[in-house]
């Protein structure tokens, strides 16, 4: 374990040379000491001195017999690898868009053509696909690109004929008043006051 370094290394391969248990106990203990040194900075997470343990064990390649104050971990239980998490298949075919995009343009898809609000619906939703692809390509895109594809999305049940975008200007002012509005990272002060 590179943290550790090669001092290290070299005592644990001394520690398991060592013909008396109790004697190398000792020196197990001891080594373990000089390594929660070493990494001062892992003080803080929860079973520390365990881990430091663990360490020891998987460096001496799980050789070292000594009187541990935690049980041995099994080196297949060191080697196992977490499982592949399954992506779903819901594939997403502009990434720019988004998810809900998409599920906007198969609700109202699934509208039918005669409904009253419809034509508002697409320009709310052609709206806000330019704002995303402004947000994420800086490239000035037409209306005529944004509405084919809103009609790609919706397999053809929508139709985008007449419908008016709002300008790239005015969409980039709310994209620049969002940007304001969010709240910036606040940096952490690692010095604490003290109190008198």
């Amino acid at each position: 374990m590179a943290e550790y370094g090669r001092n290290i290394q070299k005592m644990v391969e001394y520690i398991i040379q060592i013909p008396d248990r109790e004697e190398r106990t000792r020196a197990a203990y001891a080594l373990v000491k000089c390594m929660e040194q070493i990494t001062p900075e892992q003080k803080d997470f929860t079973d520390y001195k365990r881990k430091l343990w663990d360490h020891l064990h998987i460096i001496s390649d799980f050789k070292l017999d000594v009187d541990a104050p935690y049980p041995l971990p099994s080196k297949e239980q060191v080697e196992l690898k977490p499982q592949p998490i399954p992506y779903s298949d819901n594939k997403i075919n502009y990434r720019h868009y988004g998810r809900n995009i998409q599920k906007m343009i198969e609700f109202v898809s699934s509208l039918g053509p005669d409904h009253p609000d419809l034509k508002d619906m697409v320009r709310v939703i052609g709206n806000s696909m330019k704002m995303a692809y402004l947000t994420w390509n800086r490239d000035n895109v037409t209306d005529d690109v944004i509405l084919e594809q809103l009609k790609e999305l919706s397999g053809g049940k929508i139709d985008t004929e007449g419908v008016k975008l709002a300008s790239t200007n005015e969409l980039l002012q709310l994209i620049k008043q969002q940007q304001k509005l969010q709240p910036a990272a606040k940096p952490q002060n690692k010095k604490r006051k003290k109190r008198k």
